[in-house]
């Protein structure tokens, strides 16, 4: 359906694949429909207060622990039976391209298979991609993906899904998440000064409580 003509153009979110440097670009994977709802859970990471000290109640030893949660829905009904052939896989690809993340490459597997083979006792797992979650230019993230569920709704005559939803639990990694000084946690760094600038950014209003200690 098209929109009105006056309506201001609508940025589409997505995740985004850098090295694991976080220097190279690797690919992008746009949402077909951004999310209708996003929950955002944010546990506060507090220092014990059982040690005797009566400020530890009041100390933070470092950022919270945020996950989000939301559903992407992905859907190729207009494409299937499309003269190009766009639509004869389905919606498989864009599926591909999301659990493809959570896979080491085949060939750092042979790689590593290849390795343990000539004798070497200890492995170091290839560094996977650093992914990004993008939503708008004044939120983007690195993340983990903690829990992919996908449903997928619809098939044509190869049983190829032509429709699906997912499910994605993502866990936002912060500066003790990273390397000092690496791109991922330069990347928290600014998202959280977003947000404390939003925060100094909001009015005050005093006079909303009847507490009169407040100045």
């Amino acid at each position: 359906m098209s929109g009105s003509p006056i309506s201001p153009p609508v940025l589409t979110g997505g995740l985004i694949l850098l090295d694991g440097s976080g220097s190279t670009l690797l690919r992008t994977i746009p949402f077909q429909y951004n999310p209708e709802t996003l929950s955002r859970t944010l546990t506060p990471r507090a220092a014990k207060i059982d040690s005797g000290d009566r400020l530890e109640a009041l100390r933070l030893v470092g950022p919270p622990v945020e996950t989000m949660k939301l559903d992407i829905e992905i859907d190729a009904v207009d494409r299937v039976g499309s003269s190009d052939g766009s639509g004869s896989a389905g919606v498989a690809g864009d599926l591909a391209a999301i659990e493809t993340i959570l896979s080491p490459a085949i060939s750092d597997i042979a790689h590593e298979a290849t390795m343990a083979g000539q004798g070497t006792m200890e492995i170091m797992p290839s560094p996977a991609p650093m992914v990004l979650l993008a939503l708008g230019p004044n939120r983007v993230a690195p993340v983990r993906i903690m829990d992919l569920g996908i449903v997928e709704e619809m098939f044509d005559l190869n049983l190829t899904p032509i429709r699906a939803k997912l499910s994605l639990t993502l866990r936002v990694l912060n500066s003790d998440d990273m390397a000092p000084g690496s791109r991922g946690a330069a990347l928290f760094m600014a998202a959280q000064q977003r947000r404390e600038s939003l925060a100094a950014g909001r009015a005050q209003n005093r006079a909303a409580f009847a507490y009169s200690g407040i100045r």
